[in-house]
């Protein structure tokens, strides 16, 4: 049984006031995105609207618990490094500006590079979903610099943008079927 079947069933087994809850916890999962919580939830049983809003609320959740997260390990990381090179110099009180270098490069690592020279923070968050889940690419975003607000406020509309398309698909086809 997978990861998506095990949600399913969860859904059909707990209270209808959970639901949305069991719905919200999926789309915190990478992979599973609010996208797939929120076919979890309509297949499930659980009025589109209400996957939707648990789907969204969950997916972003994640992302800005782990922005805030990434842009904190960032700043101590930046504010680290101008300390010790402030020390090397003299101790002075210049505000040297060092970048923090990124040495790993993984071949998602590179994907997202390239995708956000070419589209910048709204297309790599509104076309993210089809190249990374949106917790990675957040989460890169963050690492880089670029401002926790921009992100949120960018990773928000692609995850209600990309939630609602999927609720509509999936609530069509359910409700073509039944």
């Amino acid at each position: 049984m997978n990861l998506i079947e095990t949600f399913q069933n969860l859904v059909a087994q707990v209270p209808e006031l959970l639901q949305p809850l069991i719905v919200a916890l999926a789309g915190a999962i990478p992979f599973i995105e609010g996208e797939g919580a929120v076919s979890i939830g309509i297949i499930g049983g659980i009025p589109p609207v209400v996957a939707a809003i648990a789907a969204m609320v969950g997916n972003f959740l994640c992302v800005a618990v782990l922005v805030l997260a990434s842009s904190g390990a960032r700043q101590a990381v930046v504010n680290r490094s101008r300390a010790k090179t402030a020390a090397l110099a003299g101790g002075g009180t210049e505000d040297a500006a060092v970048e923090v270098g990124d040495t790993a490069r993984t071949p998602r690592r590179e994907k997202f590079q390239r995708a956000f020279e070419r589209y910048g923070v709204p297309g790599v968050s509104l076309l993210g979903p089809l190249l990374l889940p949106t917790q990675f690419t957040a989460t890169m975003l963050a690492a880089s610099g670029i401002g926790k607000a921009r992100i949120l406020f960018w990773q928000a509309l692609a995850i209600i943008g990309w939630t609602t398309a999927v609720a509509i698909i999936v609530g069509s086809a359910v409700y073509a079927i039944r």
